[in-house]
């Protein structure tokens, strides 16, 4: 009894290592290339060296247990595996490797030999720079327009370029010549701020939207309104007309846009889906054929038939207030505190950041030479060149006089037909036209560009 009691305490452990089977070794060891694959995935292009003492023993253990008094011996052997085994799986690690048939890597390699053990040490890739953005004239301040006695919130120009309207906190809407700058008309019938205007290029209509949750339709041949599209909960933010079926459609601070026919007053969709206030809407004839920004931060494309979301893009980190689209390119801008970003179409693929216009960004345009414009609440305007996302211009117009140098927000902005004016709406009551600078030159004001390692956030 005692010779058992000292066996059982001197043995404490007993391993048994099983014959491992042939097709399991195959896959552990294409499992363990994969491995180191991904951890030096930049050597992807590099041909896989057949080093065969690699793989050539695999080591069987198994233990020999011996009883003394005192301790336990593990006698340890090594075992060759079966060579055919070992041939066949370096052979499809190789071709799995597929280093003969992939294309040369960008960056070169080095070698360094020492001993009997090569390392591959990867030389430093060439970072990629700012491509040279295009030359744009300089912008300056040509007109200053004043009329309204309350913020200037929203502007649309007509389809024959001869005039443009605007809304504004006092509750009227006001049309002005567009070469000369004076009044032509004003509308009265909002009892409170007017958000947003829009003007039709196939009827006589003017559609306006505020903050009294009213839509109405101005037939402009008669300058009253003849239609009213009820069914927004809080005020109106924002309004645009589809380019080619008789649709509108508005958003809202009920966290809802609305889709409209324009003859029937019909509320066609109401697309919900969004968590906050919705503070504007685009539409376009291709898909996706609507647009949003929100307070909650994301963008969401709509399918206008089935009115349902097609996409939600979320990487913006703050309320998203402004939109553009570009009028020749399949693309799009969204303007917010954090940044403003360019995504493609159909599916909001994000494109790019342009960062440095530290501001609420509450207004951009964009014209198809690629100029975008950002305007923001402390009265600052950035202009950027859409391509490369270079910010070539920047402008800070003085307030008007008598205005506090808090009300140089800029609510609204939008190029002519023609693309040769830029028209602000601004929260000192004016509203400023700006149009660039024909004595400009790319020698008199040459590109301060320097080709920085492009250093853009991804999200």
């Amino acid at each position: 009894m005692t010779d058992i009691a000292v066996v059982e305490s001197n043995v404490s452990v007993y391993f048994i290592f099983q014959d491992v089977q042939k097709h399991s070794v195959h896959t552990l060891v294409f499992r363990s290339l994969k491995r180191t694959h991904d951890m030096f995935v930049a050597d992807h292009a590099k041909p896989v060296s057949l080093d065969e003492t690699r793989y050539s023993c695999f080591v069987k253990q198994y233990a020999v247990f011996v009883l003394p008094s005192t301790s336990i011996s593990l006698r340890v052997c090594n075992c060759r595996l079966d060579a055919s085994r070992t041939a066949a799986g370096v052979g499809d690690i190789h071709r799995n490797a597929g280093g003969a048939e992939r294309s040369p890597a960008p960056h070169s390699h080095s070698l360094l030999e020492g001993g009997a053990t090569k390392n591959s040490s990867l030389v430093a890739r060439k970072n990629p720079t700012m491509p040279k953005p295009q030359w744009h004239a300089p912008w300056k301040l040509f007109r200053v327009i004043s009329g309204h006695l309350g913020w200037v919130r929203s502007i649309a120009v007509e389809p024959g370029n001869q005039w443009f309207v605007t809304g504004a906190g006092d509750r009227t809407i006001k049309i002005w010549d567009l070469a000369s700058g004076k009044l032509k008309l004003s509308l009265t019938g909002h009892i409170s701020t007017v958000r947003g205007v829009a003007v039709s290029t196939r009827s006589p209509y003017l559609f306006s939207c505020g903050e009294d949750k009213q839509v109405k339709c101005w037939d402009l041949e008669y300058n009253k309104v003849i239609r009213h599209y009820h069914g927004h909960l809080s005020a109106v933010y924002d309004l645009d007309l589809h380019p080619t079926i008789d649709v509108l459609v508005t958003c809202s601070r009920d966290a809802t846009a609305r889709v409209w026919d324009i003859r029937s007053k019909a509320n066609v969709h109401t697309l919900s889906g969004h968590t906050n206030t919705v503070a504007t809407v685009r539409c376009q004839a291709a898909e996706p054929q609507i647009i949003t920004g929100s307070h909650d931060s994301t963008i969401r494309l709509w399918d206008l038939i089935a009115g349902k979301t097609r996409a939600t893009l979320t990487n913006h980190k703050k309320s998203v207030r402004a939109l553009a689209l570009h009028p020749r390119q399949y693309t799009l801008a969204s303007g917010s505190a954090d940044n403003i970003k360019q995504w493609t179409f159909p599916d909001g693929n994000f494109i790019q950041n342009l960062s440095g216009h530290n501001a609420i960004i509450n207004a951009m345009a964009v014209n198809s030479d690629g100029v975008l414009v950002s305007g923001a609440d402390n009265g600052t305007i950035h202009l950027w060149d859409w391509r490369t996302g270079y910010n070539f211009q920047r402008i800070h117009a003085a307030v008007q006089p008598g205005s506090l140098d808090s009300e140089s927000g800029i609510f609204a902005c939008m190029f002519d037909h023609s693309e040769s004016r830029l028209i602000t709406a601004e929260a000192d009551k004016t509203i400023k036209v700006y149009k660039e600078d024909d004595t400009a030159t790319e020698e008199s004001h040459p590109i301060n560009w320097k080709p920085e390692i492009l250093k853009r956030k991804r999200f």
